[in-house]
């Protein structure tokens, strides 16, 4: 089983509509979509003599060309690199320094940062997506494609070849190269279509960036395998994505936590009818239950999901009458995935313990680029794969996470899941955003502290919040100090950056400002904007 799933949609389903590019209006039935495909392969090999396992980068927002070129990988046996495009030259030379690419193919909008990567690295061929005309530094594309036929390749390609690599964020230290094998996404997108029970006639758009894992899996892979539509934006714009929503009438709605909230806050929700709705899923980040209860309230049916890069993206499910009464869950694992939660010594918890979540299945990759010491940390000698997330399951088989395993405070010998608290403090109304993180503490070992962002308009203060959480939790888990600032980090995929916001507080222990307060031993409240 290989890759290629375009080339088996574009044999059964060659007039549907596969793809609705946004900025220009374009509709692409999977056949043209198909065409375009093997024409973006035959560039590579035949104008740039790339050879299966050779690697070759993308830098470019999401676009049709973006599409094509994934779809080439799975058709040539070309390593896909996506690089961010919110990354500085600096940090994207460790990552090329890592794949050894020979190729670079780069659209105008980050044509600066592709002449800088360039300095850095030497790329044997370019590949520039908009020039109108060859140039001694890189092919035009759009001629390109004109000098080759869309032929088949005669590569005969096989499941465990790499079909893409995708870095990690790095937000935990140096980037890793996922090795995303053609078995893992033709798997995931099958079960994701059985699982979440997807139809032909189902339609989505795709906003998050297509150099992550969720731009390119979540729903693109599964969509063409099931025959669906993806509408196709550049980027995250509240107005064109509320239009295209309306516009197209789309059945499905993914972000993540951070755009669900925005679209929220936004003009345009008022204004959405949600009728053509199946329903929305939220990924990336646990979803608040405020926001969720919030959708739910407008008549949207509203699904948590769960995944990795490492693990295919979509690994849980859940019916639409589940994600009412079990809301908070991700769901159960997806058909062929295997879910088990450990605790240190590599046992079994009980039911509504917490433990590491594993998972196996034909969805997982196979490991990271050139690091065998990494893999063997994550992959064990019987095929599970330990995320790193805590989680529990309750009597019913539904998982929920508790936080990350690296995020998890241990204070007094007790263990403090951040997710836990933050999940009680988002029920405040004052607060837009709340990250908890441990501190070292001379008595406690580590003790928690809130990060907190708060509504436009809203005001609390420390006290407040901590006893609004006072009756809801264990008072060992009340946050020994409250920052507050305008607005937590984020990465491009809306997860909250951790580890900056622990460099932050180091510096405000070292500079504290503003108000403070004893509370309870030990408690301190610091005021200060960041």
């Amino acid at each position: 089983m290989t890759g290629d799933i375009l080339g088996h949609r574009a044999r059964l389903s060659p007039d549907a509509i596969a793809l609705i590019h946004v900025p220009t209006g374009r509709q692409f039935t999977y056949a043209e979509l198909n065409r375009r495909a093997l024409q973006c392969a035959r560039v590579w090999t035949d104008l740039c003599a790339l050879a299966p396992g050779d690697r070759l980068c993308i830098l470019s927002e999401n676009r049709v060309e973006y599409v094509d070129a994934f779809w080439a990988a799975g058709k040539s046996g070309v390593i896909l690199v996506p690089l961010g495009t919110r990354s500085t030259a600096h940090e994207l030379q460790q990552i090329l320094a890592d794949c050894g690419p020979r190729c670079l193919m780069y659209s105008a909008r980050y044509e600066k940062l592709a002449y800088e990567l360039q300095q850095l690295v030497r790329f044997e061929r370019s590949i520039h997506l908009d020039a109108e005309n060859d140039s001694p530094n890189a092919l035009s594309y759009a001629q390109a494609v004109h000098r080759v036929c869309p032929d088949p390749l005669s590569e005969r390609l096989q499941p465990e070849d790499i079909f893409c690599l995708l870095y990690t964020s790095g937000t935990t230290g140096r980037p890793k190269g996922v090795m995303i094998p053609h078995r893992q996404i033709a798997f995931n997108a099958c079960t994701t279509v059985l699982s979440w029970q997807l139809r032909p006639t189902d339609r989505v758009q795709v906003y998050t960036p297509m150099y992550h894992a969720g731009g390119l899996t979540v729903f693109l892979t599964p969509l063409f395998a099931i025959g669906g539509s993806i509408v196709l934006h550049d980027g995250f714009d509240i107005a064109e994505i509320s239009h295209a929503f309306r516009d197209h009438e789309c059945t499905l709605l993914f972000g993540v936590p951070t755009t669900f909230k925005m679209l929220f806050d936004s003009q345009e929700f008022a204004l959405l009818d949600f009728r053509h709705l199946r329903w929305a899923a939220s990924g990336g980040a646990p979803l608040p239950l405020q926001l969720l209860r919030a959708y739910q309230e407008r008549g949207v049916t509203f699904r948590q999901g769960y995944g990795l890069t490492e693990v295919g993206v979509n690994c849980f499910a859940m019916s639409d009458e589940d994600s009412e009464r079990k809301a908070g869950s991700i769901g159960r694992p997806m058909m062929f995935t295997e879910a088990k939660l450990a605790d240190p010594a590599g046992n079994s918890v009980s039911a509504n313990e917490v433990g590491e979540l594993c998972l196996r299945g034909p969805h997982v990759c196979s490991g990271y680029w050139n690091n065998p010491a990494a893999t063997a940390q994550v992959l064990d000698a019987d095929g599970w794969f330990h995320t790193g997330d805590l989680a529990r399951c309750d009597e019913d088989g539904f998982f929920y996470i508790a936080g990350r395993s690296k995020d998890m405070i241990i204070s007094g010998g007790v263990n403090i899941y951040p997710a836990e608290i933050e999940k009680e403090l988002l029920d405040h109304p004052a607060i837009a955003e709340v990250s908890v993180i441990g501190i070292a503490d001379k008595k406690w070992g580590e003790v928690p502290v809130a990060v907190v962002a708060l509504k436009s308009g809203a005001s609390a203060n420390a006290l407040e919040l901590v006893e609004f959480l006072r009756p809801k939790i264990n008072k060992i888990k009340l946050p020994r100090q409250v920052i507050f600032i305008e607005a937590l980090p984020h990465n491009a995929y809306g997860k909250v950056l951790k580890l900056e916001l622990q460099q932050r507080l180091r510096t405000l222990q070292e500079d504290a400002e503003g108000e403070r307060d004893t509370l309870t031993p030990g408690l301190k409240i610091i005021v200060k904007k960041c």
